[in-house]
């Protein structure tokens, strides 16, 4: 999916498995231990769904939650789940009122809670509804592994698939060389920034035929960006 996840609980344990299973699953993880560092992520990281435990020590997730509601900008509308040992239907009530999507109760199923993740993006990003992309002339079948462009199939190797995906998840938005490495090369620590270049020239070499516009941006100083107005 290419979904960034903040996972917010006091419980090392608990955070290591969501994020196991979340990265698994395609999707990119961060763990905040606290509510001070959640919101501290919130806005530097910019996670597209968190998972947010209720029971916290100092801030808990009730208030995390609605700190974010009342900021203004992308972090009032983050998707948030609330994770949480309470049950009651009372403390489900509170927790969808304070401005929870989603509500998933401890002991939970990890499986369950990524379908549930998956289900809530499905309805923030409509894109990623069956696994089909699309940017301007450009469209992407995930599921069939195919790409398009102008009706003309692209032929791309594994790599710079993903790296293509990512960047339409994202359109428009600016990623560093090393966010890229960390997104598309996560547990591969003998990569460096230069082969970022590498694999985003051999994406362009692929995209761009005859005069067709480079949709991919080269931002000085920053990183690449999918900008078809660039």
């Amino acid at each position: 999916m290419g979904v960034r996840v903040l996972v917010v609980d006091d419980d090392p344990t608990v955070a290591e498995v969501v994020g196991d299973y979340l990265r698994n699953a395609g999707m990119e993880s961060r763990h905040a231990a606290d509510g001070h560092t959640a919101l501290r992520l919130a806005g530097t990281w910019r996670p597209d769904l968190v998972v947010l435990d209720v029971m916290m020590p100092g801030i808990d997730g009730l208030e995390v939650c609605r700190r974010l509601r009342d900021v203004r900008g992308e972090q009032a509308l983050l998707p948030v789940i609330m994770l949480t040992a309470l049950g009651e239907e009372s403390d489900r009530v509170l927790g969808l009122e304070t401005g929870a999507d989603d509500y998933v109760t401890k002991p939970f199923s990890p499986r369950e809670l990524i379908a549930r993740v998956g289900a809530v993006m499905r309805r923030v990003r409509p894109a990623l509804a069956g696994e089909m992309l699309t940017y301007g002339d450009i469209e992407m079948d995930v599921d069939a592994h195919r790409v398009r462009r102008n009706g003309r199939s692209v032929q791309l190797g594994p790599t710079e698939f993903r790296l293509l995906r990512h960047l339409m998840e994202n359109p428009g938005r600016v990623f560093s060389r090393e966010r890229l490495l960390d997104s598309i090369w996560p547990r591969d620590r003998d990569i460096d920034a230069r082969t970022v270049d590498v694999h985003v020239r051999r994406l362009r070499k692929a995209l761009n035929q005859g005069d067709e516009k480079d949709v991919v941006r080269t931002v000085r100083s920053a990183g690449y960006s999918l900008d078809m107005e660039g």
